[in-house]
């Protein structure tokens, strides 16, 4: 027996004291996700599972009735709302703030020489031919190659 079989076997051990004492879904008694049909013939089973279905179906409805829902148009409009306030406030901040970081901010680079022996502490040297710069310090690649020229 797979694991599924046997955690549903379980189940249905557990909760079929439980079952017996609910109340038929007609009735209007709302159940779980959890809860697994009475055991039964094939045809008991198969009406309690239609019943079920025409519970939530019933349910829906009335979901539907206590909140009902905009007409086309009002969704619409309301779409059109949103887009407007996305263009017209939100666009004008993204593009102030962009203007504000290539103003006043400045890029920052990491000094080039000078570096504390801290900065620079290699275990072993790169792979390539100048083992000891950077894969993209061209200034150190150019003078390791005029070294070793």
């Amino acid at each position: 027996m797979s694991f599924v079989g046997a955690s549903l076997a379980k189940a249905v051990v557990r909760r079929a004291p439980t079952m017996a004492r609910t109340p038929v879904m007609a009735t209007g008694t709302r159940r779980t996700v959890t809860t697994v049909p009475r055991l039964g013939t094939e045809a008991e089973m198969q009406a309690e599972a239609v019943a079920q279905i025409r519970a939530r179906i019933a349910y829906q409805k009335e979901l539907m009735a206590n909140n009902p829902h905009k007409s086309h148009s009002e969704e619409w409009n309301e779409l059109w709302t949103w887009i407007k306030i996305s263009l017209f406030v939100c666009g004008p901040g993204c593009i102030l703030a962009v203007t504000k970081d290539l103003i006043f901010e400045v890029h920052h680079h990491r000094p080039e020489e000078n570096l504390p022996e801290y900065m620079g502490i290699r275990n072993k040297e790169f792979p390539w031919e100048c083992g000891q710069c950077d894969m993209f310090h061209l200034d150190c690649w150019a003078k390791c190659r005029a070294e070793k020229k």
